[in-house]
């Protein structure tokens, strides 16, 4: 028999659900990017210089926060001995993504401080930084380096990374890490804007074009906004596409996004 809903009834259901409070949001999840040059925030003295780490929230819905701890300069070894890996670790939480990105300063055999060997010590760094966040309950995420603009002399994108690029893929199915392959996705990236085209992408500025830059610049390793904005659509869309972050993550994947879209702090 189906009991009769009586104002009585009804108010004390009313009186329990006010007296409940508020359902307390899931807290955000964060993405840490770790890496180098190519990948941290740059402040707006330097813009429009940006890496693919600062324009990487572009591409997030709000319920997820990116935290960009990637250091010009910085090596896989270097960033551990600079204690900054420790400095994430002591505030990363469960259910948290770390990514690992580093290759362009490992390769300086000239610097100690930074140098790691391919197949031996520039593994061994990587790896504490996916074991030590596994052991946090975060979620690591390994992305080999992004390639620069280089050119062959049929107008190919040249591979510039020697082995450390292999040797991160072999990592990652080693321990069974999802990899984001970012060396081949902006090696593809750049054959199909050519020579001329990636000019656009990196941080190529003529001589008094930018107040910032007034006797201009050609760099081929770093971005300018286009550039970090298309290198961190890339990176979005491997984590949608291999179903990395939840679904609902993302937005803006294949929207035109306007230099403006990126903060300078």
């Amino acid at each position: 028999m189906l009991l009769k809903r009586t104002p009585v009834v009804l108010a004390a259901a009313l009186s329990l659900l006010a007296t409940a409070g508020p359902v307390a949001a899931a807290p955000a999840v964060t993405v840490h990017v770790t890496g180098d040059s190519t990948a941290s925030t740059y402040t707006s003295a330097l813009a429009p210089r940006a890496g693919w780490g600062q324009a990487l929230p572009v591409f997030l819905t709000g319920g997820v926060v990116t935290a960009n701890e990637a250091l010009s300069g910085a090596s896989s070894k270097s960033f551990v001995d600079l204690g900054r890996l420790d400095r994430i670790l002591s505030k990363i939480k469960r259910g948290d993504y770390l990514l690992i990105s580093f290759g362009h300063n490992d390769q300086k055999k000239e610097d100690p401080a930074r140098y790691t060997e391919p197949s031996t010590t520039y593994k061994a760094y990587l790896s504490q930084y996916v074991d030590r966040s596994r052991a946090k309950g975060a979620k690591p995420v390994l992305v080999t380096s992004v390639e620069r603009r280089r050119f062959t002399s049929t107008g190919a994108a040249a591979p510039s990374h020697g082995a450390y690029p292999a040797a991160m893929r072999e990592l990652a199915a080693a321990k069974g890490v999802p990899l984001i392959d970012l060396t081949a996705s902006s090696t593809a990236l750049w054959n199909r804007a050519g020579v001329e085209g990636t000019k656009k992408y990196f941080l190529h500025l003529p001589a008094g074009s930018h107040p910032h830059y007034p006797d201009g610049v050609e760099d081929n390793t770093h971005f300018q906004a286009a550039g970090a904005i298309e290198v961190a659509r890339l990176v979005a869309t491997a984590l949608r596409d291999q179903r990395v972050l939840p679904p609902g993550s993302f937005r803006h994947l294949t929207a035109p996004v306007p230099p403006s879209a990126i903060v300078w702090p």
